[in-house]
């Protein structure tokens, strides 16, 4: 009995271990690429006051990209609702998004200036045990 219970604390412990890896990239996907109300004049408002920047820098992202819906819509991609796509996975439908590209290459946060485009794309992102980390890019979709 008591082997049994060590082997469910220890089962316990490595869930828990690799859902506290998981959960910042993913709250940290969301905090970067998630935003139901986002428009493509709002690129440099929204991207300054989310500090997104290239990783641990304060230099300005070259191109981020919203995707203008909800956890609950994104999220089921890494499961039934995404195909394998390379080592990510690509949505089986069609997002609205907004990609913001920077126009002046030297600038540092919080002087980040974007353009923004809205499209509307299937798009491909990386999953960790169900939950999106990375958003790696739109994908031009013909239907047959």
């Amino acid at each position: 009995m008591r082997i049994l219970f060590a082997c469910l604390l220890l089962l316990s412990a490595t869930v828990l271990c690799q859902d506290a890896n998981v959960l910042p990239r993913y709250r940290k996907f969301i905090e970067q690429h998630i935003n139901g109300q986002m428009s493509a004049n709002r690129c440099d408002e929204v991207i300054r006051n989310r500090r997104i920047t290239k990783t641990d820098s304060n230099e300005c992202k070259e191109t981020n990209t919203f995707i203008l819906a909800t956890t609950n819509l994104v999220k089921p991609i890494c499961g039934q609702a995404g195909e394998p796509f390379g080592d990510m996975t690509k949505s089986l439908q069609p997002f609205s998004i907004i990609v913001c590209k920077l126009k002046n290459q030297q600038g540092r946060h919080p002087n980040c200036q974007y353009r923004g485009q809205a499209r509307t794309r299937r798009i491909a992102i990386k999953c960790d045990q169900g939950f999106p980390v990375h958003f790696d890019r739109d994908i031009i979709h013909f239907d047959n």
